[in-house]
């Protein structure tokens, strides 16, 4: 899939291809030969049909006049050593020329033993994320990387050797601030994630590769609050809220957006290896339905819906739960209703929905119960309230795999939530209600530490919070004095 190069990138080439260069005084001075001037002259400002003319008939030349060969040198070692940033800058600019018109050159620099060498001290030149050499090194290291992936076998370890060194200086542009900076450094991961190799060593390094692009997708969704969303409240045939009602939070840009989900899109392919962490560490699939909601354009929804697919298809145990707390069901059946024409989209549509109407038919309410609290993130779903769910399952929630529930329960209440503390107020409404029904497991309850965290809660700071947590006191206390 190709993408439109990134604004800042076409910017800086421009800007790098008016400037002139001292040539004659790179020679004079031995940074570079003749016979390289030479050479860089027969390709340089010339017709693009003249140019691929002249390397495709010495291309051995210049793959060495790039990269180095035998005993020499290649350019960009040799104008490091004369200090000529400005020839770099250039040359830079010009090998990216090459790889973009000529596909067989680009094919023929991936066979070079060391393709990737040269360009790999340019990456850390500098530590200024605007500094034009990185910036233009990556590009070229991207393509080069994208084609080695996909063509040879032979430069596997090349390949791990480099890939790692590009994803690292790539995520210090997905950490800045400049939308430009990361819209390059998002384009680029995805010219390289064409292969399981390359999604797997992305996952492998994720802190530092996945996580900024996780928190673009947060701020697209305005966190995700339950606040101001209708994701686990409300009515289920609510409509989808317009672009121009909600726009895209913290000052997300459709085309950043659009890059970052394809990205993710991308990776969803290895659904088996990322799908479980995903959702442990991003509550992957609550972050999607509150993307889905906002979406402004049918190609986010279609990238959207096929991330989801690919990961529930991969990991339906723990992610279908998921996606049932989050009440995906309901917003998709609000999506069939509209006027969506895209027929991958539709196709992603109606597997989402069969996957989730196989999985409702075969839970019981104990089940989605149990599903919520092991998911650690607990939602006002209906049986917090419900009345007569306690009296049929409190003592199973108690007594099943050894109180395997109320122990997840008092995990969930160790933390503090400060970013959703309705967490806690439902933890404690539930505690109070398994002492109403089952007041003779008191002391079961008291040993997992459930009073001790509830008679703290009653000094939290959220109302919710202190009311649910008083509500369980009052409970535990009804039965001391009876």
């Amino acid at each position: 899939m190709s993408l439109d190069p990134p604004t800042y990138i076409l910017s800086l080439q421009n800007n790098i291809r008016a400037r002139p260069i001292s040539w004659e005084g790179a020679v004079r001075a031995k940074t570079i030969t003749d016979g390289d001037l030479k050479k860089i002259k027969s390709i340089d400002k010339v017709r693009k049909e003249q140019r691929k003319q002249t390397i495709e008939a010495d291309t051995n030349s210049f793959v060495a006049l790039l990269l180095g060969g035998d005993d020499a040198q290649d350019i960009f070692q040799a104008a490091a050593k004369g200090k000529r940033q400005d020839i770099i800058q250039y040359m830079l600019v010009l090998t990216g020329d090459l790889i973009d018109d000529i596909p067989s050159f680009l094919a023929a620099l991936t066979k070079h033993p060391r393709p990737f060498a040269p360009f790999l001290p340019l990456l850390k030149q500098s530590t200024n994320p605007e500094d034009p050499i990185p910036l233009l090194t990556s590009a070229v290291l991207s393509s080069l990387i994208s084609e080695a992936l996909v063509s040879s076998s032979k430069q596997s370890s090349q390949i791990e050797e480099a890939l790692p060194q590009l994803y690292s200086y790539l995520s210090t542009l997905a950490k800045s601030s400049d939308a430009g900076l990361q819209d390059i450094a998002v384009q680029e991961y995805s010219a390289v994630l064409r292969t399981s190799k390359s999604r797997s060593l992305f996952w492998k390094q994720r802190k530092e590769t996945l996580n900024p692009l996780v928190e673009i997708l947060k701020a697209a969704a305005g966190n995700g609050k339950d606040t101001d969303s209708t994701l686990y409240g409300g009515s289920s045939s609510a409509s989808i809220r317009t672009n121009a009602e909600v726009g895209l939070g913290g000052g997300v840009g459709l085309q950043l957006l659009y890059h970052v989900l394809l990205v993710l899109w991308q990776l969803s392919f290895e659904g088996k290896l990322v799908g479980d962490g995903l959702d442990e560490e991003h509550d992957i699939v609550t972050l999607y339905v509150s993307l889905l909601r906002t979406s402004p354009k049918e190609k986010t929804t279609r990238l959207l819906l096929s991330t989801l697919r690919n990961l529930i298809d991969a990991k339906p145990d723990t992610l279908l739960p998921a996606a049932t707390l989050a009440r995906l069901p309901a917003l998709l059946t609000t999506l069939q209703s509209r006027h969506l024409t895209d027929a991958d989209l539709l196709e992603d549509l109606s597997s989402l929905q069969t996957s989730l109407e196989d999985y409702t038919k075969t839970q019981t309410t104990f089940s989605q119960y149990a599903a919520e609290v092991h998911s650690g993130h607990l939602r006002w779903s209906p049986p917090h309230r419900n009345p007569a769910f306690w009296r049929d399952n409190a003592r199973r929630i108690i007594e099943d795999n050894n109180g395997e529930l109320p122990k997840q329960l008092a995990a969930i209440l160790d933390k503090s939530w400060d970013q959703d503390k309705q967490v806690l107020a439902i933890a404690c409404n539930d505690v109070a209600c398994l002492v109403k029904e089952v007041p003779e497991k008191r002391p079961v309850l008291e040993r997992m530490g459930l009073k001790t965290r509830v008679m703290q809660l009653m000094a939290d700071k959220d109302e919710s919070v202190r009311w649910e947590s008083l509500r369980a006191v009052g409970e535990w206390l009804r039965y001391s004095f009876e």
